[in-house]
């Protein structure tokens, strides 16, 4: 018996460590690729990048994974104790595999071995962090003995709150978000901090399965296990009875945040952000890099820039008649369902879709589109509302000209037609809206900096994404002839200097060009005052002729209006393309005393861990940070940047464009209370129209035009329409701020002058201006004028609007005659 026991125990023994040096093998085997652990210390996962409004508010958010990483000091106990009791409930007593959950599953599985249930894991939190970064998600027993090793390293290596940290911020939740910081944004769009119980519980829920816990899809589902998680969390002592049994009560609540703009009205502005950071950073660098990007965007401003610019273009559209309905559609029976499924413009609030359902000479019976759930379900209420005739008269003329104007309400459509609305302060009362086919761009700008503070690219991002701030290439027209004054003051010229105002023709290859002023007609000689206030076109030709197109040509490239013009006489009228953002820009120069600038949408940009990688402001102020004040002067701001243009020339073609806002093209439709300048643009066949205009703090700048250029129509000038959407903006846009002045800088001399010719004025003399001169310039002692003729022009034609010209019939100046 002893030599069969020794027998069998040595059989035993034999196969034992046969069985052990197989295992020692297979572990061999498989550990010989195992991935590198250590690398866990540098996990850096992708993060969402964050823009932000110059006043911190939240403005969108770019990510392919929408996460946000959280070290576990932020992450509240609940939220750990939701996880742990959903996951690994022994989390923080195993050494990376929880034995007892391991052969507690073992027994259920083989229990339910062939009833067709889905077996039950034993995962610990490491080995779930072991497959996320470092495995497959291969269903092997390679790959879970695999997993095993590497928790037990994994456990060595790293603390339980790192190891917590790396799968809180790591495992996916559904809905594109990653992390529990990003899951609580995307699905309540809370922080961590505010989660509720039962809003915890069903987070920690989901990584079991997110599609199988869909919010909408599958609500029963998604309670249910919610519930059982919040049962956990109590059986484990984490909540008491009562605040659970509350919990279970309550709904899911899920309230989904949308991705892109955040911030109302932003959505052209972030999208200019975005492609400026893809370009100077890349796509991953947006999307996964977890960047944090302050904008230079004033909230208020924008929302005062919108509203302007949609007034106005608006106004125009509903002039020129009704367009038609957005669709129509079949209301016999329930007509929330198919108005329901016409998608509308989701950034003008203002507006609602609604269906015609009934139209008499009195006005309109309408069916407002029905709310949406967050599931997309359409609300079962029905509301309905009632256009009077006094609240849709634009709309009696056809814009299409199709049809004759109408009478009444019946001749505007009919029953099914599907229309915009806005609602009135009247209860039950609408009035008829129709999205503009005419569109425009505005930039508000700190002439200062080169701060872009409020950007419209058109009446809609949701109407179209195209940004006409700053992709759409227009002709300015006449905005463009400040920088050929501009060119003029810095080079010999005065704000007194007479220029001849009559009609001229240019012959160049064999073809003739025949510049008119804009209604026709000439001046005769004029200052170059009146010329800009007037926006004559005679003069400025002559005038670019008198210093040469290259000059010209130089001070446009040097202003940032264009890239590389050609010097060609046509470019002194505005007839090449440039964008808003530019010639605002360019304005800025002019407003801050010739200083050059940047204009920027960007303030800074941090990367992930907070480290400043882009500043827009390149000032230095070398004693600003001392630690404190010894009697020693007070911190200079050093300025390097380059000076332009002659602050004394910036500062005489402020005045001049003052007098377009007081007696030019723009007179009486700009009501501030302080100073303003600027200049109006029309180009040919009105298919523009512009206005650039400054105080001493802002400038803004905007054109109206159809998309494919097109006539506007007769009178549809600069003056007549950009001016009152600048005068709007601006009027919103400095409320609250203190007036100041243009500053006239030292050494230039204010001197009375002849309005019209430009010589010095004798006391009481009337029709006088105020003119400001450089040190060793002044008014002209004897009356000349610049320009010379290309043909003939009657001296009478020349002489009716100007009787001190006869003194240049005798003095010959300049080649006149």
């Amino acid at each position: 018996m002893i030599r069969l026991i020794g027998y069998f125990f040595g059989i035993g023994a034999f196969l034992l460590l046969g069985v052990a040096g197989a295992a020692a093998l297979y572990l061999g085997v498989v550990t010989k690729d195992l991935p590198d652990y250590e690398v866990l210390a540098k996990y850096s996962p992708p993060v969402t990048t964050r823009f932000h409004a110059g006043n911190g508010a939240l403005m969108a958010e770019y990510a392919r994974e929408r996460r946000l990483y959280l070290p576990i000091q932020a992450i509240p106990d609940r939220v750990k104790a939701a996880f742990i009791s959903a996951e690994d409930k022994n989390f923080y007593q195993h050494p990376g595999v929880d034995i007892t959950g391991l052969a507690r599953a073992i027994a259920v599985n083989l229990q339910n071995f062939g009833s067709g249930r889905r077996p039950v894991g034993a995962s610990t939190i490491t080995q779930q962090v072991a497959k996320n970064f470092l495995l497959s998600s291969d269903q092997t027993i390679d790959r879970k003995v695999k997993e095993a090793i590497l928790s037990f390293r994994i456990e060595q290596a790293y603390s339980k709150d790192r190891i917590l940290e790396l799968y809180l911020n790591e495992i996916f939740f559904g809905l594109n978000s990653y992390g529990i910081a990003g899951a609580a944004l995307t699905y309540f769009d809370k922080s961590v901090t505010e989660l509720t119980i039962a809003e915890t519980a069903y987070l920690a829920a989901l990584p079991k399965g997110p599609a199988n816990y869909h919010p909408f899809r599958k609500t029963e589902a998604a309670i249910e296990r919610r519930n059982w998680v919040i049962d956990r969390m109590v059986e484990n002592g984490y909540v008491t009875k009562a605040d659970g049994e509350e919990a279970k009560k309550q709904p899911l609540g899920v309230n989904p945040r949308r991705g892109g703009a955040h911030l109302f009205a932003s959505d052209f502005f972030a999208e200019e952000v975005r492609r400026q950071i893809i370009q100077k950073y890349g796509d991953n660098a947006l999307y996964e890099g977890g960047l944090s990007v302050r904008t230079s965007l004033d909230p208020r401003l924008q929302i005062a820039a919108r509203k302007a610019l949609q007034a106005g273009l608006l106004s125009y559209d509903e002039r020129r008649g009704f367009h038609g309905p957005v669709k129509t559609i079949e209301i016999g029976g329930d007509w929330g369902e198919p108005l329901g499924a016409v998608t509308a413009f989701s950034d003008v609030p203002e507006w609602k879709l609604a269906v015609v359902l009934s139209v008499d000479a009195q006005g309109a019976e309408i069916g407002i589109q029905p709310e949406k759930e967050a599931s997309g379900k359409i609300v079962a209420e029905r509301v309905t509302g009632h256009i009077s005739t006094k609240n849709m008269q634009w709309a009696y003329r056809s814009a299409n000209g199709d049809r004759k104007s109408a009478k009444s309400p019946e001749g505007v459509f009919g029953a099914g037609d599907v229309v915009y609305v806005e609602p009135l302060p009247e209860k039950g009362e609408y009035r008829l809206r129709q999205p503009p086919k005419v569109q425009g761009g505005l930039v508000a700008m700190d002439p200062q900096t080169g701060r872009v503070l409020a950007m419209v690219g058109g009446f809609s991002y949701g109407q179209s994404e195209f940004n006409r701030a700053t992709q759409a290439m227009r002709q300015p027209g006449s905005s463009f002839k400040p920088f050929v004054y501009a060119a003029a003051l810095d080079n010999g010229y005065t704000p007194a200097s007479v220029i001849l105002d009559a009609p001229i023709e240019i012959v160049a290859g064999g073809q003739v060009w025949r510049p008119e002023n804009y209604g026709g007609g000439s001046a005769g000689p004029s200052t170059l005052r009146l010329g800009i206030e007037k926006s004559r076109n005679l003069m400025t030709v002559r005038l670019a002729n008198d210093m040469g197109m290259n000059l010209v040509a130089e001070y446009a490239e040097r202003f940032g209006i264009y890239d590389k013009m050609p010097p060609l006489l046509a470019m002194s009228l505005g007839s090449g393309e440039t964008t808003v953002l530019r010639l605002v820009s360019a304005y800025s120069v002019l407003a801050n005393g010739g200083k050059q600038i940047k204009p920027s949408l960007i303030d800074r940009i941090q990367d992930r861990y907070g480290k400043t990688i882009f500043r827009h402001e390149d000032r230095t102020c070398d004693n600003c940070n001392a630690g404190d004040w010894q009697s020693q002067e007070e911190p200079v701001l050093t300025d390097n940047r380059e000076q332009v243009l002659d602050p004394m020339t910036s500062y005489q073609i402020t005045s001049m464009m003052e007098g377009v806002v007081l007696r030019g093209t723009a007179a009486g439709k700009i009501k501030l209370d302080r100073p303003v300048a600027g200049k109006t643009g029309t180009t040919n066949d009105e298919k523009d129209a512009w206005f650039v205009g400054y105080t001493p703090d802002m400038v803004a700048g905007l054109y109206l035009g159809f998309d494919n250029p097109a006539p506007l129509g007769r009178g549809a000038t600069g003056g007549s329409l950009a001016v009152p959407i600048f005068n709007d903006f601006m009027t919103e846009a400095v409320k609250g701020t203190r007036p100041s002045k243009f500053v006239v800088p030292e050494g230039m001399s204010m001197v009375a002058v002849n309005r019209k010719t430009g010589m010095a004025a004798q006391e009481g003399e009337p029709d006088t201006i105020i003119e400001a001169f450089k040190p060793g310039t002044g008014p002209a002692d004897t009356f000349s004028v610049i320009g010379g003729l290309d043909q003939y022009v009657p001296p009478e034609e020349i002489l009716k609007n100007s009787p001190q010209a006869n003194q240049a019939v005798t003095s010959g100046s300049n080649g006149l005659f």
